[in-house]
């Protein structure tokens, strides 16, 4: 990204959101992060603009935002990892209310601040690698991914060729959403050991992607759906 861009970081306060708002802000663009808290961390890195903001029941003002939007990524996410026989109704709507409904709010609010950027913006999203790969207890989250997925390429054909729209889908990443899943070393190292690349995502990798699929280096990339899984999704080692 060689011009000064705006994009709009939803749930940038933490994870990969943070990573992500860090290298725009580096990179001297305007960054606007709307989520629930303002952590300490992004308070330190100066020129980001916060919003405090619920996707799941608020809705964005066009007057708090810039005149138009280069892009927008959207992090909030759940982790409801449980039996089936023991997810409520309620449990899988309010993971659908997070991930999907949440979205789908956000992107209809600033659409047509996308639809003003001047060389065309993009959208990024994100899934999971447990809608391609069966995993068990991840009933509700794979759902509610799976919806998300959908709505990529369908929004992807949609808005061509004025706005690209992308998902990444990683694995167990080290953020603070996937904490209790990393709670001691042996959890960190067994996570580590699921995926073919023996190791867990870090945070700055999935941003670097992120910001490549917001710029002009992922002008020719829509409709997609990115598997950044350290190779959980298509390989098997047998015998090692």
């Amino acid at each position: 990204m060689n011009d000064r861009c705006k994009f709009l970081i939803v749930g940038g306060s933490s994870g990969i959101g943070l990573a992500t708002v860090r290298r725009l802000a580096a990179a001297h663009h305007e960054v606007c992060v709307a989520s629930r808290t303002c952590s300490a961390e992004l308070r330190e890195i100066p020129g980001v603009e916060h919003l405090e903001f619920d996707a799941t029941a608020d809705s964005l003002e066009a007057a708090d935002l810039p005149g138009h939007l280069d892009g927008l990524a959207y992090f909030p996410g759940t982790i409801n990892l449980r039996p089936f026989v023991r997810l409520s109704r309620e449990e899988f709507q309010a993971d659908l209310d997070v991930n999907l409904l949440g979205a789908v709010n956000v992107i209809q609010s600033v659409l047509p601040l996308l639809k003003k950027a001047p060389h065309g913006a993009a959208i990024v999203l994100f899934s999971t690698v447990a809608v391609q790969t069966g995993m068990s207890f991840h009933a509700s989250v794979a759902s509610a991914k799976g919806a998300v997925e959908g709505l990529t390429r369908a929004l992807a054909a949609e808005f061509a060729p004025e706005i690209r729209v992308n998902a990444v889908a990683p694995s167990l990443t080290d953020t603070p959403l996937a904490g209790p899943l990393l709670a001691n070393e042996a959890k960190r190292e067994a996570g580590a050991q699921r995926h073919p690349l023996k190791e867990i995502g870090n945070p700055d990798h999935l941003a670097a992607l992120v910001c490549t699929l917001l710029g002009d280096e992922g002008r020719w990339i829509t409709g997609q759906i990115i598997h950044a899984d350290g190779g959980m999704s298509s390989l098997r080692l047998f015998g090692r």
